[in-house]
């Protein structure tokens, strides 16, 4: 398959694409050129809002939308590059056996929607700095525009990192092995001629620069927004909560903590001083009905009627069981569910409220579905990026790394996330629970896993884990229930010996741990043609 085009000639192509306008004037409005957007607070606010929509809904083969890159194709590609979920089909098969090539529509767009929303900020932040401060357009209000553009650029570029190079704790600064970390807008002429002579920046250029765009949006962004857009548009604690994450890909611990005490009090009840956020009192009290409004998302990716990733990528379309009108692609893996920190009283394992099971005899094979994505039929759920409780266990690993003994506040945090689904108080944490540091961190990292199934962070969990010996579940993308199971339902025991058969695992060493760079990209660009990724 040939994709005609690199990430520099698809961003030159949707710079300014706007989404909504309401603007009345003889300017096509849905793109305006780089000297008319910025003219006016309206077009400027439309703006902005396109970069959210290059996110959200990226273009795919044939014109088809797919959610990519943050309206869904995040947490899909995210968890079937992991073990956690299942596949009933071969829809995501390429990614879940890891046969991936330079061409392979998946990995191809992912790189080029990531950079043409890129572009997008980009050109943005530069329409920004010609702005003129007045009544009704503030310097704040365009210092916090440029702050969202900032956040959104950062963010690409860790979904790159984290698909395209090796982790952080694998010599970070290794001559291009990260990704080219693009701040420059591509608006044609020289902008292209530059662009197309970026190489990779190493992963700690790349890491330095994510945590330098998300310091000022810290600054710049406001603490909350009113309505629906507290969780839709980035905000001061949304920059926050990202920090934790990127620090803990860096393994750097004393900024995990410092970045986290900014949104965490040092005892329960967990409410944000910025923001308020809060855990739900349920496990899945931020998803479903309440997933446009409730305390514990920071930041989701708007989804709605009119505007989702439809039926061939919105994630009520694939994770969701058939029965209950989703396709069921994407299942809870037994894998996960016969673990033994997923005991079978915990409430994201119950039936009815948290998981569906289909019939062996549908397209689900018998499995089990979760219900964080239920409304099948207009697909209007958001598609979350971070949440409350990933910052809680972010601090809690952090602080239970940074020293040898179990650390009393590091057990709070995980047992606020815990406890509001294993109620059996057997199965809950104390301090005693725990001989060591170590054995405290261990069951930091798998609380992870039930917590945030289908929500894409099992990838990026397995990347940043592989060159850690001690706390990686393995060493290289781990072993997966095969995609030839016919029925799954036995395989739901709550017990850790049950076998079935499995797509091997591939050792980290392997060339297939990474995604290659697109063949296009390679093509056009002399620099990154000696810097594919070793193996293709």
């Amino acid at each position: 398959m040939n994709f005609k085009k690199s990430s520099i000639y698809v961003a030159l192509g949707v710079s300014l694409t706007m989404t909504a306008c309401t603007v009345t004037d003889l300017q096509p409005q849905t793109a305006l050129s780089e000297t008319t957007a910025f003219q006016t607070p309206e077009r400027i606010a439309l703006a902005v809002a396109g970069v959210y929509d290059g996110g959200q809904s990226g273009f795919y083969a044939g014109g088809a939308v797919r959610g990519y890159n943050f309206g869904a194709a995040h947490l899909e590609q995210g968890d079937a590059r992991g073990e956690d979920m299942a596949l009933a089909a071969t829809f995501y098969g390429i990614t879940y056996q890891s046969t991936y090539d330079a061409n392979q529509p998946n990995n191809v767009y992912y790189w080029q929607n990531a950079y043409a929303m890129i572009n997008r900020a980009n050109v943005v932040i530069a329409g920004l700095a010609t702005a003129q401060p007045s009544a009704s357009l503030t310097q704040a209000q365009i210092d916090a525009y440029v702050a969202e553009c900032r956040y959104l650029r950062a963010m690409a570029h860790h979904y790159l990192l984290v698909n395209f190079s090796r982790p952080f704790g694998d010599n970070p600064t290794a001559a291009a092995g990260g990704v080219p970390y693009r701040t420059t807008p591509v608006t044609g002429g020289a902008s292209v001629n530059e662009a197309i002579q970026q190489g990779r920046n190493t992963v700690a250029e790349c890491y330095d620069r994510i945590i330098e765009d998300l310091n000022y949006a810290e600054e710049k962004l406001p603490d909350t927004r009113a309505g629906n857009l507290k969780i839709t548009r980035v905000t001061k604690g949304a920059a926050i909560a990202l920090k934790t994450r990127v620090r803990l890909h860096q393994n750097n611990w004393a900024e995990v903590i410092r970045e986290a005490n900014k949104l965490v009090p040092t005892a329960a009840p967990f409410t944000s001083p910025i923001g308020a956020y809060a855990l739900t009192g349920s496990p899945l009290g931020a998803f479903g009905s309440a997933n446009k409004s409730n305390s514990e998302s920071i930041f989701s990716m708007e989804n709605n009627d009119v505007d989702n990733a439809g039926v061939n990528g919105a994630p009520a379309a694939m994770y969701t069981a058939s029965s209950l009108g989703g396709r069921g692609i994407i299942l809870i893996s037994p894998i996960l569910w016969n673990q033994p920190f997923f005991p079978a009283g915990d409430l994201r394992k119950a039936t009815g409220t948290a998981v569906a099971a289909d019939p062996a005899s549908s397209s689900g094979k018998g499995g089990y579905f979760t219900r964080k994505y239920p409304d099948a039929t207009t697909r209007t759920e958001n598609a979350p990026i971070i949440r409350y409780a990933e910052v809680l266990l972010n601090l809690a690993e952090a602080l239970s790394r940074s020293g040898s003994a179990v650390d009393t506040r590091a057990v709070a945090l995980l047992s606020a996330v815990r406890n509001r689904s294993v109620t059996t108080a057997a199965n809950q944490y104390t301090a005693a629970s725990f001989a060591s540091g170590n054995e405290l961190t261990r069951a930091i990292i798998n609380e992870r896993r039930p917590e945030f199934l289908a929500e894409g962070l099992r990838w990026l969990d397995i990347h940043r884990l592989s060159t850690d010996a001690t706390f990686r579940q393995a060493a290289g993308i781990p072993a997966k229930a095969a995609i030839s199971i016919t029925n799954f339902a036995p395989l739901y025991t709550n017990t850790a010996t049950t076998t079935f058969p499995t797509e091997p695992a591939i050792p980290y060493s392997d060339y297939r741990f990474l995604w290659p760079i697109p063949l296009e990209e390679i093509n056009n660009n002399p620099v990154l043609a000696t810097q594919q990724n070793p193996g293709y």
